[in-house]
């Protein structure tokens, strides 16, 4: 029996020592916590950890390996707070839904999140769909398939009607009386009891609507669709069960609402007033702007016969106030986190929003923070991801050029490596 538990240790001892030991050279590293672009760096890392970050270009003692960036700017792993991983923009969207089956978003989705991964984009926050999202994420956890980090609100929570009903616009025959277990609640008992069913499902947080939105077949872009007693059950209920809440909200008055009820962030905020922003500034709540998401459906909209007149009519108007609000609550002093609303787009081209957040007068480095380092706070995972430091996991990735002296550098990702593994080495 003794030699069979020593037999057992020295495997565990072998299968350690066999943990892969990486150097990264780094001609530019972003410090995203100081806002400073550090010279000659090194970042050592031992199985998916970060072990340690050295000035200059340490020698490789042991079985190293060595990963030569020196004519690259490195950074952490970028972090989108805002997806739909079973989606992308297409004029046939709003007749798919009759058409296909979940396996086959499933199996669609599977290249979508690759493009966002080889985009530098290693952890993404879905905020709704079909229940696809979490098998997706399952999937890229267990290492069946190649993609981002995924946390996941499941399905959407919506009210009879709101946007993210999936029924919208039916025929009276199929259009039925989805409840909680779908999407759609009425009432604090309801909202309790769909909080409930999100983690029963397996979801990592909630999505409520908070507002009418864009994209939907309702008329109603902006109003408000849930009372605040409705939110603070949502919300009270999602803490009891580790959950953070995000609101989509285009209007004032819900958005008012969803930030009163303590809500962890605002998606898009459209028609944020200054009175809003005092709001979110006072309880720490996030706005996670997705200008890319307002200015690509303005566009899109603009192409006949690309959306359905319903949505074509809002998509014209909302898209063009996202940029500008953005502009606002920044200056203003509102927490931001970077999220793009990728699948309205599509995917692979998060990068876009650094240059609208740019135009919008944030600078360079603090985009980057806010697609790091806030990113990371406002899922909750700061102890883990985020930035490049002593025992945090390996997420990394390197672009070609300076990002300060040109923000299309964004756009020009050469290296990724997520949780330890290099995904992309051009």
């Amino acid at each position: 029996m003794r030699k069979y538990y020593c037999i057992l240790i020295c495997c565990a001892c072998a299968q350690f020592t066999l943990a892969q030991k990486t150097i990264i050279y780094c001609g530019q590293l972003i410090d995203v916590k100081l806002l400073q672009v550090q010279k000659e760096m090194s970042i050592i890392i031992t199985g998916n950890t970060i072990l340690e970050v050295k000035k200059g270009y340490a020698k490789a003692e042991g079985n190293y390996k060595i990963i030569d960036l020196k004519n690259k700017t490195i950074m952490p792993g970028l972090m989108d707070m805002h997806v739909h991983v079973e989606e992308e923009t297409s004029p046939s969207n709003y007749i798919d839904k009759f058409t296909k089956n979940k396996a086959d978003y499933a199996f669609k989705s599977v290249g979508l999140e690759e493009k966002d991964l080889m985009a530098g984009f290693t952890t993404l926050r879905d905020l709704g769909g079909s229940g696809v999202n979490i098998s997706l994420r399952n999937a890229i956890n267990k290492g069946f398939i190649k993609g981002p980090r995924i946390y996941t609100a499941g399905k959407a929570i919506a009210t009879t009607g709101g946007h993210a009903d999936p029924t919208n616009n039916y025929n009276e025959d199929i259009m039925g009386d989805p409840r909680p277990a779908e999407e759609v609640v009425n009432g604090v008992a309801d909202c309790a009891k769909a909080v409930r069913m999100r983690y029963k499902q397996g979801a990592d947080l909630i999505k409520i609507t908070a507002t009418g939105g864009v994209l939907s077949m309702a008329k109603d872009g902006s109003g408000a669709q849930f009372t605040e007693e409705e939110i603070r059950a949502i919300v009270t209920t999602a803490k009891d069960y580790g959950f953070k809440v995000a609101a989509h909200a285009h209007g004032a008055e819900g958005m008012k609402r969803a930030v009163l009820a303590g809500v962890n962030s605002i998606e898009h905020g459209t028609y944020m007033t200054e009175e809003i922003m005092e709001l979110m500034k006072q309880r720490g709540t996030y706005l996670v702007p997705t200008i890319i998401a307002g200015r690509s459906s303005a566009d899109s909209a603009k192409i006949p016969g690309y959306y359905p007149e319903i949505v074509r009519a809002k998509a014209l108007v909302v898209g063009n106030y996202i940029q500008t609000t953005f502009s606002k609550a920044y200056k203003s002093g509102v927490k931001i986190a970077f999220g793009t609303d990728a699948g309205v787009y599509s995917h692979g081209k998060n990068w876009i929003e650094f240059v609208y957040m740019t135009e919008g007068g944030m600078p360079i480095l603090e985009c980057i923070k806010s697609a790091t380092v806030n990113a990371a706070d406002l899922l909750g995972v700061s102890d883990i991801l985020g930035s490049i430091e002593k025992g945090k996991l390996a997420d990394i990735i390197a672009v070609d050029g300076d990002p300060v002296k040109d923000v299309q550098v964004m756009g020009k990702v050469k290296f990724v490596m997520k949780d330890g593994v290099v995904y992309k080495n051009e």
